[in-house]
């Protein structure tokens, strides 16, 4: 990868939308050279997908929650249990495996909290989980922020 791989990403990062015309101009390329850059980015893995953000609150997931969880249970059937388990709710929009006190990290958006009961009664009843702690998030500083490239 070069500076002007870097610089289409940078661009789509900002604006997905952009036409290839645009993001040619805006690189300095021609719209073929572009097209052959965004198509070996795409062929490997750079890039995953094009998405639109949506703004949560507006449609009526105005909660954001952040779940951190403990278990005893380690083997391998268990993670593949609780991670299928956990993916399958919509909810969940972000879920890492972490190194510390805890093992793992949630983000689950919801409307209200009577929601994300649901979602927690949901969860334990799937697999056993020995300690849940959940962080009412009070105000969204910065989301979805673009990678530093």
């Amino acid at each position: 990868m070069d500076h002007i791989d870097f610089a289409l990403l940078r661009a789509l990062q900002n604006d997905a939308s952009l036409s290839q015309r645009d993001l040619a101009e805006i690189v300095g390329l021609s719209q073929n050279a572009c097209w052959r850059r965004l198509h070996a980015l795409r062929e490997s893995g750079v890039i995953k997908n094009q998405t639109v953000r949506l703004d949560a609150k507006m449609i009526g997931l105005g909660l954001t929650i952040f779940v951190l969880i403990k278990t005893r249970q380690h083997s391998k059937d268990w993670l593949k249990k609780f991670r299928e388990s956990v993916i399958t709710i919509p909810n969940v929009i972000d879920f890492h495996r972490l190194a510390g006190d805890y093992d793992y990290l949630l983000k689950i958006i919801v409307a209200d909290m009577n929601d994300f009961d649901k979602i927690y009664q949901t969860m334990i009843s799937k697999v056993e989980i020995d300690t849940v702690t959940s962080y009412i998030s009070m105000e969204e500083i910065e989301n979805n922020r673009n990678i530093p490239i």
